[in-house]
């Protein structure tokens, strides 16, 4: 039996429609441990001129996991600490909230050795992404 359809692009509505079905699937599996099922748990360092400096983007998800997306330091101010206390202060607040297990990934010429300094380890490698280059995998239990 043929199915009629089309393909067309998405717009925001329909991400975050396309995202909620996933999530009321997933949820139907394994059921959800926080109350909020996507909990942001960001923060930024501001200079003198109120310029972000530094910014972590994090977010604690059904399960009381923490995926953190982006933890970015600017050039000028790095090696100073900032990176540092963006994971310290990430950590304790999706600790206090419940969270066992943080996962993020990097690349080589990012942030690997960081990571791993701070008690992450890698459970997974994706070479050649981008060619000529590796995606790391990290997790801690916290």
């Amino acid at each position: 039996m043929a199915v009629d359809f089309s393909i067309d692009n998405c717009r925001d509505k329909d991400e975050e429609y396309i995202c909620d079905r996933l999530v009321e699937y997933n949820l139907t599996k394994v059921p959800a441990t926080q109350k909020i099922h996507f909990e942001n748990i960001n923060k930024k360092f501001l200079n003198e001129n109120g310029e972000i400096i530094a910014g972590c983007v994090a977010r604690m998800y059904c399960w009381n996991v923490l995926y953190i997306d982006i933890l970015w330091v600017d050039e000028n101010y790095r090696h100073q600490g900032l990176g540092t206390e963006l994971l310290k202060y990430v950590e304790k607040t999706a600790k206090e909230k419940g969270c066992y297990l943080i996962h993020l990934d990097t690349f080589d010429f990012q942030a690997k050795d960081f990571y791993i300094e701070h008690g992450y380890e890698i459970f997974g490698t994706l070479k050649d992404c981008p060619q000529g280059h590796c995606r790391y995998y990290l997790k801690k239990s916290i």
